[in-house]
């Protein structure tokens, strides 16, 4: 017997809905990342007016195509006149916030919507205020499933007093909907569009749709960030190693380690062999160091072979203290980020003085941070002969793969002045073993 047609429920429609509002955000989301120029706009956290427009053009028209399909064609299941402001102010400020909720919601208001307009504007101000006062990095972790651990925020909260970004930017969005489930109860939706006919269950399921619908082109977003930045790191990591061998074994180096070498060979045998293992070592780690991350100990052991080396090309002109924190030696670190340092102190701080010279490396961790000391009482030098802090081929190198894994969050700053010697302070946060893996 032919069975009878089964249609969806009120209910069931409106689940189906959202499943597709999801679907739609995450489609767009993929698009919009496949664009060169899109990319570099989210890589930057700081925009300048062209890209805030570019940002908010190529966001705002798909989303407003899509309310104005609802409104013609009747497809709801396109409508993300909520989401695509908070997210767009969330991820490129107030301004590119309120530009797509202008866009998204002038459809809409020639329709009669006429709550539609303000109501988005509303929505890309609240995303773009979070962003102004709240730090970039709890953006990119946007989560749905914070509430998993919330008693240990609340917990948190009570003992130091200390607000969870991640909370304030879920209860944002789930704000909004309630606000918009409410107006549209009050006023109708021949005033403002929702999904939803009140029931606690169907509110529910839309205020959960609608933080899935911030978080998942975030985390589209927030993986195409993190992939550019493992290229990056590629590049930058392979000019390091570059520039540390063709600096460290150029013909003047070599010369002079193979001169105090052999002035060893017969009066201090033991040492001159020492002296060939750690080079024939350090050249070894240059070659086949293929790690991009390594703790602070490693870092530390890896300039080790090079000083060595360095203290009987000085004598007993070089003094080298190292003062570290026991705290900080398992500490993540970029490879190969603290060599450029000492070298740029032994060769341009304490090879051409006769004073007794002096390098201390100092770290310590300061809460969350660890701190990074390079410290020589060399002939100092200018900022313009530091060449502006940080463009001398290897220095830059350093600011740039610092730039690239840590954005705004490290500091690399020089203190130094003619005959004053040169302090090199470098500062970056703790990498968790997640962030070692991705960064």
């Amino acid at each position: 017997m032919p069975q009878e047609p089964r249609f969806l429920t009120a209910e069931q429609f409106v689940v189906v809905r959202l499943i597709a509002q999801l679907a739609a955000g995450a489609a767009l989301a993929t698009m919009l990342v496949r664009f060169g120029h899109f990319r570099r706009i989210l890589l930057t956290e700081r925009r300048d007016w062209p890209e805030r427009l570019t940002f908010a053009a190529a966001f705002g028209v798909p989303l407003a195509a899509f309310a104005t399909a609802r409104l013609l064609l009747g497809y709801e299941a396109l409508d993300l006149s909520l989401v695509g402001p908070f997210v767009a102010g969330l991820v490129a400020g107030p301004y590119a916030g309120a530009l797509v909720g202008a866009m998204v919601g002038l459809p809409p208001t020639l329709a009669g919507e006429f709550i539609a307009l303000p109501f988005n504007l509303g929505c890309g101000f609240a995303g773009g205020g979070l962003r102004e006062v709240c730090p970039k990095d709890a953006i990119w972790h946007f989560s749905p499933f914070v509430f998993t651990g919330l008693h240990r925020y609340a917990w948190r909260l009570l003992r130091r007093f200390e607000i969870d970004w991640q909370v304030i930017l879920i209860a944002a969005p789930i704000a909004l909907e309630l606000l918009r489930q409410a107006i549209g109860h009050r006023f109708g939706l021949e005033r403002l569009y929702y999904l939803g006919d009140g029931t606690p269950g169907i509110t529910a399921i839309v205020v959960l749709a609608t933080v899935l619908g911030v978080a998942i082109p975030i985390k589209i977003w927030n993986s195409a960030r993190i992939e550019h930045k493992l290229e990056e790191q590629d590049k930058l990591l392979l000019a390091a190693r570059v520039e540390a061998l063709a600096s460290q074994i150029n013909p003047h180096f070599l010369f002079n380690t193979l001169t105090s070498i052999s002035s060893l060979v017969r009066s201090q045998p033991d040492t001159a062999r020492l002296l060939i293992v750690k080079l024939s070592a350090m050249l070894r780690k240059l070659l086949k160091s293929q790690d991009h991350f390594v703790t602070l100990r490693e870092e530390l052991a890896s300039i080790d072979d090079y000083l060595d080396i360095e203290c009987v090309r000085f004598g007993d002109r070089l003094t080298v203290v190292k003062d570290v924190a026991p705290d900080a030696l398992d500490v993540i670190v970029p490879s190969m980020i603290l060599q450029p340092l000492v070298e740029n102190a032994l060769k341009h701080g304490l090879a051409d003085t006769l004073a007794q010279g002096r390098l201390v490396i100092r770290a310590h961790r300061a809460g969350p941070q660890l701190v990074v000391e390079v410290i020589d009482n060399g002939r100092g030098m200018t900022l313009e002969a530091a060449g502006g802090e940080t463009t001398g081929i290897g220095l830059r190198n350093v600011n740039e793969r610092l730039h690239v894994i840590y954005g705004a969050s490290y500091q690399l700053r020089f203190h130094s002045g003619p005959g004053g010697g040169t302090r090199v302070h470098l500062e970056v946060p703790e990498l968790t073993p997640p962030e070692r893996a991705t960064a």
